[in-house]
């Protein structure tokens, strides 16, 4: 009898499983939106070629390019390359009142300077370009204060690729500050879209995903992002 109530309580739990995998399929995007959401990312992000190639390639409309895509690719790869004195000119020269009026923008693209000092073993010039710059923007903020300590204490190791801040030292973090800058600007034009939806939308599943697991509940949960893996409940 018990092997019977356990039989039948695993049948109710793929049933249920199966309603709610039919459920979200209803709620699948259309290749048409998917496609819509690559575009509206290469562009936001400033990947002019790939939109333009992906546009031929998916068969859409030629996308809607902003005015400053051009300088804001030239931008991103100076400050991807590590040219940080180049993207800050470029940036005056584009819109000469968005670092004066976001000083956390600011800070980030000097401690990112810092940071390629640090990364060519220039330490005497480090201390000294951290002394006359970003000290002020540490005493007067207790996050850029934090920032500047976790940079600087990469001095104190002899090989700071391993030490526990190399996180600072790798490409991501120059592509998330270029990401920040991007973003800034786009809102200088009073863009519809500073951020790209793709992003927006991925924020948006770890939070359902985490408030739900605050609750307890089963769900089709998303275990892999990079790869769109949803798993069984459990």
């Amino acid at each position: 009898m018990s092997f019977e109530n356990n039989s039948n309580g695993n049948e109710k739990e793929e049933r249920k499983y199966s309603h709610e995998r039919n459920k979200s399929d209803e709620l699948q995007l259309s290749r048409t939106d998917m496609n819509m959401l690559i575009m509206n990312y290469l562009v936001t992000e400033g990947f002019k070629e790939a939109a333009l190639k992906f546009q031929q390639e998916a068969g859409l409309q030629e996308p809607a390019l902003c005015s400053s895509l051009d300088e804001r690719i030239m931008i991103r790869e100076a400050v991807q390359g590590g040219r940080i004195p180049e993207a800050i000119a470029m940036v005056n020269s584009l819109h000469p009142e968005l670092l004066d009026n976001d000083r956390y923008l600011y800070f980030h693209l000097q401690q990112l300077q810092l940071l390629e000092l640090i990364r060519a073993g220039r330490a005497e010039e480090a201390l000294a370009f951290a002394s006359a710059t970003l000290a002020e923007a540490g005493a007067n903020d207790a996050n850029a204060l934090t920032e500047l300590e976790r940079s600087l204490a990469l001095l104190a190791f002899p090989d700071p690729h391993t030490s526990p801040f190399a996180d600072l030292l790798l490409p991501s973090h120059g592509q998330k500050i270029a990401s920040e800058l991007n973003a800034a600007i786009l809102k200088m034009e009073n863009q519809e879209y500073t951020n790209p939806k793709l992003c927006s939308l991925l924020r948006m599943i770890l939070w359902s995903q985490s408030e739900l697991d605050k609750h307890n509940i089963k769900y089709p949960k998303m275990t892999d992002l990079a790869n769109a893996t949803i798993g069984q409940p459990k």
